[in-house]
């Protein structure tokens, strides 16, 4: 039987011990965030190089947002119910998608790591559908199909700018940190006010333009507003204290 040993000076002790380092993950985005960017991705490389192009035509008319189906002189179909929500998921080029999900790693990951997933999930589902609500609203009878996460991004970027900006790493994650700034606050924090009028500037130069460098097709700087102003004034509804420590 075995006695318990007193331990000597020189070995360490149990709180000194030294534990085997944790390694950090070479992708370190919360799981929702790289859920939505694993179905954006397959969803693009279906479309590119596994569907014919009828299935590419039918995949674009059921899952794209055009806005010419809402003003009710083409009938009834249930996918009414879903194109609002699954354009979100869809992208139009390379580099459409690209940027789309470089920004979404960049805004999503404090957001979601802030809200917890199904809140951030529901953020996504909202600010996307108040996308392609404000562009329905300027052009219900337009008929090139609406695609793209980045309606649902800038509502991502509306809610940094209520954190203004604020991370907290404390946890070993990144998360927007502190209570949402009122909006009089936000007016009033220079860097806040510096991205954001850059931020408007680079949306209505390329909507003046009609695309941006890289990018296929028109820019719909009118969806990026709409989601930006639900992100922005919406976020109270989403929000969650942080965990306490």
């Amino acid at each position: 039987m075995s006695e318990p040993v007193s331990p000597t000076e020189n070995e360490p002790q149990p709180d000194e011990a030294s534990e085997p380092r944790r390694r950090e993950p070479v992708f370190n985005l919360p799981p929702v965030v790289l859920a939505v960017i694993g179905i954006c991705a397959v969803l693009y490389l279906l479309q590119q190089y596994v569907l014919n192009e009828a299935q590419q035509m039918t995949l674009l008319y059921d899952g794209a947002f055009i806005p010419v189906l809402y003003t009710g002189q083409y009938g009834f179909d249930w996918f009414l119910f879903t194109r609002p929500f699954t354009y979100a998921f869809m992208h139009g080029g390379v580099a459409h998608i690209a940027i789309n999900m470089i920004w979404l790693a960049a805004f999503g990951s404090p957001l979601a790591n802030r809200l917890g997933a199904l809140r951030f999930a529901m953020f996504y589902a909202v600010t996307g559908l108040a996308s392609v609500a404000l562009f329905w609203a300027l052009h219900p009878y337009g008929e090139m199909p609406l695609v793209g996460a980045s309606g649902a991004i800038s509502g991502m970027m509306g809610a940094a700018a209520r954190y203004g900006f604020r991370i907290d790493r404390s946890s070993g994650r990144g998360a927007f940190a502190g209570e949402p700034l009122s909006v009089a606050s936000v007016l009033r924090s220079r860097g806040v006010m510096t991205f954001l009028g850059v931020w408007m500037v680079i949306n209505l130069a390329t909507g003046l333009l009609g695309f941006a460098p890289g990018i296929d097709g028109q820019i719909a700087w009118e969806a990026h507003i709409g989601g930006f102003v639900a992100g922005f004034f919406g976020l109270r509804f989403f929000d969650r204290p942080p965990a306490a420590a």
